[in-house]
């Protein structure tokens, strides 16, 4: 990879998200007023300190007046992003690099999303550019369930045991989202309920598949020697990676759906960036892009939290449990947390900023660890053809 990265050149000070849900009773301004507004209280500075503005939306706005309007700003640089799911980590990058580069002392990244009133069908999927190659005739759902038989086969995994794994997954997601005040769904659900749940696709079923919410968050961010001036806590960027595939994957016969090629390479990256040489143990916990439940299995041996063909023992025995070795997705991920597309990467920073301050609430979500690092995942696409993000953060330099 060509990457040198900005490990400890720049720093988090601030971070606001909404709540994940239906607000039928609010815009896509007022959800973005409300994450700023978090963002701006965060870090002690108002709309006016921030020197340029990054907003990653891919269904609600189609420039920087996304922002500028609801906000109010005057001569202010807005720059507007989308990259599929991963859009808004994809603001996060922009608005990092940019302080990296020196050309700004402070930026913000915002995400947002307002589909509920919309008629946007989250199975479906999003539109997509005519050229760009991706315009498919399956929905999400059916792309993603092709991995779980797949990897089956592969491994040895019979339909019973798969299908315990898929839940066990959906399980643990809804067991943590019903912690979190912020989150979308706020009910645990049982394994029988998981498992006889209406197919949706394949052999998926609808707690295997995350929902579609509206929401917004938001980052500052300014040059790590300046992070004390905003917050006694800040959190410092180890490593932002991005790789976009070139679609070719259901057009290779080896393309066999046991995992993504693009989540491989982008932590490899990232864990480049970071000095990261063994995930599974430096890592205290992840976000990960659980769109459907076979893409978080796939995830965890893509980003090396357990080796080829073992992750669905790991989930079984607990491993990425909220209180298991290496948490994954303490917040309910897309699952329970929900999934408004250009906010869902900041939403996953978030959680990274309030688990490695150690200010997750209630005080049962936060997790305790020996480690000081976070990982933020997101995918975008669908398997054989997506691009993918990976993301490291620390509350120290070094």
């Amino acid at each position: 990879m060509g990457s040198h990265g900005i490990k400890d050149r720049v720093a988090v000070v601030g971070m606001g998200c909404t709540r994940f849900g239906e607000h039928w009773d609010k815009g896509t301004d007022d959800l973005l007023l409300w994450s700023t507004d978090e963002a701006f209280k965060a870090a002690g500075v108002t709309k006016d300190d921030i020197d340029a503005y990054w907003v990653g939306t891919a269904m609600s706005g189609n420039s920087g007046m996304v922002v500028s309007r609801p906000l109010q700003l005057h001569d202010k640089p807005v720059t507007r992003v989308e990259n599929f799911c991963a859009t808004g980590s994809e603001a996060l990058r922009g608005a990092a690099y940019a302080v990296a580069s020196g050309a700004y002392d402070i930026a913000m990244a915002v995400g947002v999303e307002k589909v509920k009133d919309s008629g946007y069908q989250g199975l479906v999927g999003a539109s997509h550019a005519p050229a760009d190659g991706t315009q498919r005739t399956l929905t999400a759902a059916a792309m993603f369930a092709m991995c779980a038989p797949a990897y089956g086969k592969k491994y040895g995994v019979d339909d019973d045991q798969m299908r315990e794994v898929l839940a066990r997954i959906s399980w643990k997601n809804h067991q943590n989202g019903a912690l979190n005040p912020r989150a979308q769904f706020r009910k645990e659900v049982s394994m029988e309920t998981i498992c006889n749940a209406p197919l949706m696709a394949g052999g998926l079923r609808v707690f295997d598949c995350s929902g579609v919410a509206d929401g917004s968050a938001a980052a500052v961010v300014v040059r790590a020697e300046d992070a004390h001036k905003y917050t006694d806590k800040p959190l410092y960027i180890k490593a932002l990676s991005f790789v976009a595939g070139n679609g070719s994957g259901n057009a290779d016969p080896d393309y066999d759906y046991t995992s993504f090629p693009e989540i491989h390479a982008a932590a490899a990256d990232a864990y480049s960036q970071a000095g990261v040489t063994d995930p599974r143990h430096e890592i205290a916990m992840a976000e990960v892009h659980d769109c459907f439940t076979p893409a978080e299995l796939l995830i965890m041996e893509d980003l090396g939290f357990a080796e080829r063909g073992t992750a669905w023992k790991e989930v079984l025995e607990g491993t990425f449990d909220l209180k298991g070795e290496l948490p994954v997705n303490p917040d309910g991920g897309l699952k329970s947390f929900g999934h408004p597309v250009g906010a869902s990467g900041l939403r996953m920073a978030f959680e990274a900023w309030l688990q490695m301050r150690g200010d997750a609430q209630p005080a049962e979500r936060q997790i305790t660890t020996d480690r000081n690092l976070a990982l933020t995942h997101n995918l975008g696409g669908y398997p054989g053809e997506m691009v993918s993000f990976v993301g490291l953060f620390g509350p120290e330099l070094g």
